[in-house]
């Protein structure tokens, strides 16, 4: 078998060598396809955008396990109402890309839709490749009666969605997505066009509270109709998460692509994230009846533990972890902040803010990273409007008729 470092200038006389040559040439640059169907290939799938990405400063792997867990049906309780199929491409025996197709049942049935969609979509800088492993999952699409795709988007609105389009300079986040520049040419190459937009912001920390934003907490709470909760104890903590998740579950209903959240996936983000959280940069509000109308939390940000860690936990990334969790460190990263619709109008969000501004004073923290924010999304655009803030990033969701 020849290799690539064996291919350069030859000159083959007879007719018989020559097509062998060519033959055996077209075999090694020729784009394979396969179908991710055993943990060997998976752990393969997983891994690639580690060995894409090495010499990137900017990208932040995912947890490999978190990984293999998130596309391993007994371990994921959004295979209750999805399905995947997984698909590497192969050029010359190396993987040099990955995409996932993913049959979002619970998307379809809420939004009265008819589509599929991609995820952990990666690859390098070669349209052959793009398009063929695109199609693999077009081609998916077509046969269970589809006529749209759309992506990146994954399970639900906690999985990790939208390509990013601005920001390839900034360090990402734990829980997102990067990629390269050049992934936008390739999809709007294969026909995507924009469907909606997210936009991320990087808060500066002030120095002391908004006297705004804490005269109308204080005025609420004063009034005894809400009180602010904070938590000291992880089992504590525990129970009031999964009322808290589902105000969360409330409050995003209405946003673009998001699923109920079951139970069952409820109780999943649960058992991952309370291990995870340090309890200072956490809080609810409760009403009069002691039901949760308010929830935040920030968590230490973990993406330079996650680099040098490399996306694995055992032997030396979980000390990487929780060094970031439990010594000082000036960045958090907001994973939600949710009011209950039907609490928004009252200033409650002033109340979760002025709690967490405080904390975050006290801690020396230096700037908060948001999550992907859709652009459309006014109500929570407008909590950050008295803090000194920079959107740094945007990232992308794609559409095509198929």
């Amino acid at each position: 078998m020849l290799t690539n470092q064996q291919i350069g200038i030859i000159i083959i006389k007879s007719s018989d060598l020559a097509n062998n040559f060519l033959k055996e040439l077209g075999n090694i640059m020729a784009v394979t396809i396969i179908e991710v169907l055993n943990k060997k290939d998976l752990l393969k799938w997983v891994r690639f955008p580690n060995e894409l990405y090495k010499n990137n400063e900017f990208f932040v792997p995912f947890l490999e396990n978190d990984e293999m867990d998130t596309f391993t049906k007994e371990k994921n309780p959004s295979y209750e109402f999805c399905e995947t199929k997984l698909f590497l491409a192969l050029k010359g025996g190396k993987v040099v890309g990955r995409i996932a197709g993913l049959i979002n049942h619970a998307y379809n049935k809420k939004w009265e839709k008819n589509a599929i969609r991609y995820t952990r979509f990666d690859f390098i800088d070669d349209h052959e490749v793009s398009a063929a492993l695109f199609e693999k999952v077009v081609e998916w699409g077509k046969e269970r009666g589809f006529d749209e795709i759309m992506g990146p988007m994954g399970f639900n609105d906690t999985d990790h969605q939208g390509m990013l389009v601005d920001g390839f300079d900034q360090l990402n986040m734990s829980v997102t997505f990067y990629n390269h520049p050049y992934y936008m040419e390739h999809l709007e190459r294969l026909g995507l066009t924009k469907s909606v937009d997210w936009i991320e912001y990087k808060i500066k920390c002030p120095t002391e509270v908004d006297s705004r934003i804490e005269r109308l907490a204080n005025r609420l709470l004063e009034r005894g109709k809400y009180n602010v909760v904070t938590y000291t104890d992880r089992k504590a903590l525990y129970n009031d998460a999964f009322e808290a998740f589902e105000v969360v579950d409330e409050a995003e209903a209405v946003l673009y692509g998001t699923v109920p959240l079951t139970p069952a996936v409820i109780k999943n983000m649960v058992d991952n994230y309370i291990p995870l959280v340090d309890l200072d940069y956490i809080c609810s509000v409760k009403d009069t009846e002691g039901h949760i109308v308010a929830f935040g939390v920030m968590v230490p940000s973990l993406a330079e533990a996650f680099k040098k860690a490399n996306g694995k936990m055992f032997p030396f990334g979980i000390v990487h972890m929780l060094k970031a969790l439990k010594c000082k460190n000036d960045v958090l990263e907001m994973y939600f902040v949710a009011v209950d619709p039907k609490h928004q109008m009252f200033g409650v969000p002033a109340i979760l803010m002025n709690t967490l501004v405080r904390k975050c004073i006290e801690k020396g923290v230096s700037y908060c990273e948001t999550g992907p924010m859709l652009e459309t999304n006014k109500a929570v655009h407008g909590m950050w409007r008295y803090f000194e803030k920079e959107q740094h990033k945007r990232r992308r969701c794609y559409i095509k008729s198929i």
